[in-house]
Parts: C-alpha cells; structure tokens; sequence
C-alpha cells in the first residue's frame, strides 16, 4: 500500500536528522520510499517559543498495516532519540506522521488517519503539494484545495546548499 509520511526536526542539525530517518526507513524490508519532497524551513506551528523546524514529506509502498507501520515509524523515533516529555509541538529530534495510508480512512485509540492536525499545517501540504498537487485526502478533498485556507507565507523551500 501507499502511504504518505510527514516528517520534521528542530534540534541537532534538522536537516542532518530527516536524511538519517529517510535512510533507516529505506533500511527497513517493509518500507520503499517512492519520493521525498524538498526539505522546508517552516515557523514553529503551536508552540512558537522554539527554533523553526524543517519538514519534508515522503511518499512510501509498504507492507504494513496503518498500525504497524505507526510503530514502526516510532521505533525508529526512539532510536535517533526523540524524547517524548516535555512540553506539546515542543522542540524535536524527529517527528514521523503517518499522514495517509492509501485512500483509506482509519481510526483506533492510537492512530486516525488521515492524520487528524494535517489540514491545519502547511508545513505538511506544501510539500505534499509539491510531490502530487492533485491528490484527493479521504474526506477532506484536494491538496491544492486545502492549501488555499492556509497562510503559506512562512514556509521556504531549502537549497541544495541549506
């Protein structure tokens, strides 16, 4: 199945910490990673008492069900040493969100997909539209038209160079 992940770090090096989870993830037998948007430099969205945060989205084939593949995204959390205290949409070493798996919609008490804050953060559809701007969100609609309602002003696309 198809599945779309968000992903995104403000601590040690950012950019540093999204390649070394896009490599553990492609390590996995499970997981094939089909495309990585560009990285983004985006504003702290919550918290905003922090460092600004880079995000990227990447578009996954995998044979695990939504929640195995939750588990497996936070295992590889953990192991690059996310901290999970702390205070909410604080600072972090990693952040993996299973944004959609395939055109299903899915719900148990540790995971809704799709992901139920994403319609809300640019930092996540604009480089999901940059990957497939026409893609249709289960419930939700285009992409494209879920970005309209969102202040993209923020958000920079990173340079080969950043």
């Amino acid at each position: 199945m198809k599945a779309w992940l968000g992903l995104g770090s403000n601590l040690q090096q950012p950019v540093k910490q999204l390649k070394e989870a896009l490599n553990r993830l492609a390590e996995t037998d499970q997981v094939t990673v089909l495309r990585v948007s560009s990285f983004y430099r985006t504003p702290p969205w919550g918290d905003k008492q922090q460092n600004e945060f880079i995000n990227a989205v990447a578009e996954i084939e995998t044979s695990l069900a939504p929640a195995p593949l939750l588990r497996l995204l936070q295992l590889i959390e953990n192991t690059m040493g996310r901290q999970r205290s702390g205070r909410r949409w604080g600072p972090r070493k990693i952040d993996l969100d299973l944004l959609l798996y395939a055109e299903q919609q899915y719900q148990s008490a540790e995971l809704v997909v799709p992901h139920p804050r994403m319609f809300e953060r640019a930092f996540v559809l604009v480089p999901m539209f940059e990957l497939e701007a026409e893609l249709e969100v289960p419930g939700h609609g285009r992409i494209e038209k879920l970005l309209q309602k969102l202040d993209c002003s923020g958000i920079k696309r990173l340079t080969d160079e950043a």
